[in-house]
């Protein structure tokens, strides 16, 4: 990841419930989307919507409702950078992705195209375990 100072940066900390997307996409839409370039704003709700749900349905299936997911958004210069972390057992990206893009050939596969979709609509991908043992999906999206 580039080492810059943001323009701007926001936080907001939602428990593990579906129900709680509306308000994260009301929180993207009022607040961070105003400050990018209005043809990524799409690409940017995507990403957001596919790295929360894969967090509420995927990393913390098992785990209570009041588990809290972390999101925070940044805006530099020349890219948007989306950090969500969770406190779901860690997988490896690559490995997954690798798995996903060839199970795209059987038509009756419909599992990943989330992470797919992530993959293909940033510049830069990744899934990192941290040092208080959550993990955290970072998206990059270059915006000049």
């Amino acid at each position: 990841m580039k080492d810059k100072q943001p323009k701007a940066e926001w936080h907001l900390q939602v428990e593990t419930d579906m129900k709680a997307l509306t308000s994260v996409m009301e929180w993207l839409e009022n607040i961070v989307l105003p400050m990018i370039p209005a043809d990524f704003r799409w690409q940017c709700e995507l990403i957001f919507t596919e790295g929360f749900t894969n967090v509420v349905r995927h990393a913390h299936q098992n785990l209570p409702p009041a588990t809290l997911i972390d999101l925070e958004v940044k805006v530099f210069d020349d890219y948007l950078e989306i950090r969500i972390w969770d406190k779901g057992q860690p997988f490896k990206l690559e490995a997954m992705l690798d798995s996903i893009i060839q199970q795209q050939h059987n038509p009756e596969s419909e599992g990943g195209r989330g992470l797919v979709f992530m993959y293909k609509l940033t510049d830069d991908l990744q899934y990192i375990r941290t040092d208080d043992l959550r993990n955290c999906l970072v998206m990059r999206k270059n915006i000049t």
